[in-house]
């Protein structure tokens, strides 16, 4: 009886028969270390798929606020740039002038004015308010006996109404019947006008907003003070660093982030200046507190010319946005 040839073949090294390449019909596809590539098969499908029904989910989401964020938001700014190209008048009827607005407001002698108060208003309220908000905060950072009582009564004034501190700040100022008066009386000081003189103006209400709306920043400010690493400053008081030096060397780099976006908002808010100045002099004296929002307001719902107006809102827009890069070029790069 002849016997049958049993000797069994040895597969080579990829898993398969002599000769063959790759592996043997219906083995999966190794990577390196023999583990399967990431996304083959029914589990990589899988998850892409998971992936992309969690993405559709968020999208879902967020979609009714960004529909409405781009609603109001873009909606108004994009009439706005329409109605600054066209004579539009209350009656809705319209006309397209192009450039027109513009170029009347470049020989507006009023726009310039109320430029020059509105950027002359910053530069007095940028400063005392944050100067206010970081000593403020820096004080309720190393205050630990009611901080939290503190921390409330200081930021009380910002959730203020705004109309009604500037009645109050308007009664503070009185030449006749006002507090501040009255108490520069006791130290022999005549009466000062703060509101009616024209050098003084900008100064009192610069120091009523800051009052104001300080508080905002204060809290920024002290938010990012808790967040200094506490290792970081007592280092510096085992090397002998005193007070000052350890708050200019050390707290203050490392706040400047927080500091640079106080900075901003602040500039945003001195540029768009308006309910101090119409409510405490409505604009006197002899203009000298008469801002760019107000031209704006007396072109628009005085005179009902609203493509003026809009015009003066974009130029508005793109100062603010200046004046913003500029602050990023010489504070916030360095705060990155």
């Amino acid at each position: 009886m002849r016997k049958a040839a049993t000797d069994e073949v040895a597969p080579d090294e990829g898993g398969g028969l002599p000769g063959a390449s790759g592996p043997p019909p219906g083995a999966k596809a190794t990577g390196p270390g023999g583990r399967g590539r990431p996304g083959d098969g029914a589990a990589g499908t899988r998850s892409r798929t998971m992936r992309r029904r969690e993405a559709l989910a968020g999208l879902a989401f967020v979609a009714p606020m960004l529909l409405l964020f781009i609603v109001f938001r873009f909606g108004p700014t994009l009439g706005a740039a329409f109605l600054s190209v066209t004579d539009y008048r209350l009656s809705g009827e319209w006309t397209f002038i192009g450039a027109g607005n513009y170029t009347r407001l470049l020989g507006d002698d009023l726009f310039w004015e109320s430029l020059g108060v509105t950027a002359f208003y910053t530069v007095l309220y940028v400063p005392m308010t944050v100067a206010l908000a970081l000593g403020t905060a820096v004080l309720l950072h190393r205050t630990l006996w009611m901080r939290g009582f503190f921390r409330g009564l200081f930021f009380l004034p910002y959730v203020t109404s705004i109309v009604l501190a500037a009645v109050i700040w308007k009664w503070i100022y009185e030449v006749q019947d006002g507090l501040l008066n009255a108490s520069l009386g006791v130290l022999g000081i005549g009466p000062v006008d703060f509101l009616g003189s024209e050098s003084l103006v900008l100064p009192s209400i610069a120091a009523a907003s800051a009052w104001k709306g300080f508080g905002y920043s204060m809290l920024i400010l002290l938010a990012g003070l808790q967040s200094i690493p506490r290792e970081v400053t007592e280092a510096a008081t085992i090397d002998g660093v005193s007070g000052w030096q350890r708050f200019r060397w050390v707290t203050l780099p490392l706040l400047r982030p927080v500091l640079f976006f106080v900075l901003v908002i602040e500039a945003i808010l001195g540029f768009q200046v308006f309910d101090a100045m119409y409510v405490m002099t409505a604009g006197g004296p002899v203009r000298a507190s008469y801002s760019l929002v107000y031209f704006l307001y007396d072109a628009g719902f005085k005179f009902f010319d609203f493509g003026y107006a809009s015009a003066v809102g974009l130029v508005l827009f793109l100062v603010v946005l200046v004046f913003s890069l500029i602050q990023r070029r010489l504070i916030g790069r360095d705060a990155d």
